[in-house]
């Protein structure tokens, strides 16, 4: 049986993903093998492995940190909230069904947990070590006789237990000894360490503050983590929104290339235009209000886990009116999943899947396509290659949808796709208007190199910008992720001391 060391947190939003990415990398980088596990996520970030399963987007990137392949069993339980009181409940990578007010009901509890029990035993039996993250904090005590994502996860692999704080949203005092006293004592038992996360300026300045959380909970300091604001690790969930990276904060000038992208409510795998911030000369932002948006060169709508909410709330805010504005003035729009499926002409769903009542309604129609939902969902990795004006450009991503949307007179495909290991083409998406409309199922389009620069030069072509000078070859994505996982691993090496863990 494998060696489990679990990440638990003061609070949602600490550093519990990013602790254990870094945690994974360190461990391969020493020659284990090792493996992340998060029993239950709730998150609409997600990942597609390569047997076409679900899971969350965290246990995705800590595989990658690991250097395998993800799998179902690295994340059991996902929960993808679609209304205000309802989730979609993925098991093992497949999809359950929809059920409300999950963090209050019992049905099916035990279901769920034999599950993780048996994705837990399948990854201890392959791997030397798993790496467990927790969710959210593990003394939510309303919900902890029901929280199977924390310190029961803890017992069933006999883990060692990190808890972390942030210090950055201040009260970190009370936040670990609040969440340690209200733990069990053979609970308690298993916590080996605290880490501060977040840390701004000398760590050699929170020495009095070590000596005092040790004083009042018992248990060693092992690390203080200096902060780091320029962090480019996939994001769990939509928490990391409100942080810097995602502020729009780089200045802009004649020649910046101005994206704007709409901050739906129901908002899913937002990471899609991370490798879009790390572009020079590029400035993007998440835009709730319309006025963010007055002046881009490029709309993006991003996918949603609620196409037809989402859909209501851009009718009722403005953005449908000014989205159909911005297209008159030149501005380039691109839907992604959900957002594809509302730049069409309307989306129906009769089978009540996303509504009550089997709802259809009208779309931007700025592109010849109509969406219909069924119960399937589709969850695939694909390759293929896009149709830009310039000509043919290679991409890859993945697909993970419930809608199927059909083409009406007039409409050009995107793109040709196909399946892993698969030699049957098939088309996606559409473009128009010489390309300054395009929708796509395809999600991690901008993660390729080649499509995201050739897609750039098209749009600054457009709007008159030039490329920024010196600029020869794309930015090397993938390259950067590898340097950010070793960045983390050095980090860990440097302020924790990992010596008190059975690993």
């Amino acid at each position: 049986m494998a060696k489990a060391i679990m990440v638990v947190g003061t609070s949602s939003g600490v550093g519990k993903s990013v602790l254990c990415t870094a945690l994974c990398r360190l461990l391969q980088q020493d020659g284990r093998r090792v493996a992340p596990f998060k029993a239950q996520n709730m998150s609409l970030n997600s990942a597609i492995t390569p047997s076409g399963r679900e899971i969350g987007r965290a246990q995705a990137v800590q595989a990658e940190a690991c250097r395998i392949a993800p799998n179902e069993h690295m994340n059991p339980v996902l929960l993808k909230p679609t209304s205000a009181r309802a989730s979609q409940v993925v098991v093992q990578g497949r999809v359950l069904g929809t059920q409300t007010d999950f963090a209050d009901g019992t049905d099916g509890l035990e279901y769920l947990w034999s599950r993780v029990e048996e994705s837990f035993r399948l990854l201890a039996d392959e791997f030397d070590v798993i790496v467990i993250e927790g969710a959210g904090s593990p003394v939510e005590m309303n919900l902890k006789a029901r929280d199977i994502a924390n310190m029961r996860t803890a017992a069933l692999a006999d883990a060692d237990v990190v808890l972390v704080a942030d210090i950055d949203r201040g009260g970190v005092f009370a936040y670990v000894y609040g969440t340690i006293a209200l733990l069990t004592p053979e609970e308690r038992g298993r916590v080996k360490g605290v880490v501060i996360n977040k840390f701004r300026g000398d760590p050699a300045l929170f020495e009095d503050g070590k000596r005092l959380l040790e004083s009042y909970t018992g248990i060693p300091v092992i690390g203080v983590i200096p902060y780091l604001g320029d962090l480019e690790i996939d994001e769990e969930d939509s928490v990391a929104l409100a942080g810097p990276r995602y502020r729009g904060e780089r200045s802009e000038d004649a020649q910046t290339l101005r994206i704007r992208v709409v901050a739906l409510p129901y908002m899913s795998n937002f990471n899609d235009f991370d490798p879009l911030f790390a572009e020079p000369a590029v400035s993007v932002q998440f835009c709730r209000h319309v006025r963010e948006a007055a002046d881009a060169h490029v709309v993006i709508l991003p996918g949603t886990k609620n196409t037809l909410l989402d859909l209501q709330w851009m009718k009722a805010t403005g953005w449908f009116d000014a989205i159909a504005s911005s297209h008159g003035r030149g501005t380039h729009i691109v839907g992604v999943c959900g957002g594809y499926q509302m730049l069409g002409r309307e989306v129906a769903d009769p089978d009540g899947i996303e509504s009550a009542n089997g709802e259809i309604l009208r779309g931007l129609g700025l592109l010849p396509v109509r969406t219909v939902w069924h119960s399937e969902k589709t969850t695939v990795l694909v390759d293929g290659i896009a149709t830009l004006p310039e000509g043919e450009v290679p991409i890859r991503g993945y697909e993970i949808h419930m809608g199927v949307s059909t083409y009406v007179e007039g409409a050009t495909p995107f793109a040709r796709v196909r399946a892993d290991s698969d030699t049957k083409w098939r088309v996606d998406g559409a473009i128009a208007d010489g390309g300054r409309v395009i929708g796509t199922y395809v999600h991690g389009l901008f993660d390729h190199d080649v499509f995201r620069t050739a897609w750039l030069d098209m749009v600054r072509t457009a709007h008159g910008l030039s490329r920024p000078a010196g600029e020869v070859a794309p930015v090397p994505y993938q390259a950067r992720r590898e340097a950010n996982y070793d960045r983390l691993a050095n980090l860990l090496r440097e302020h924790v001391d990992l010596s008190v863990l059975s690993i």
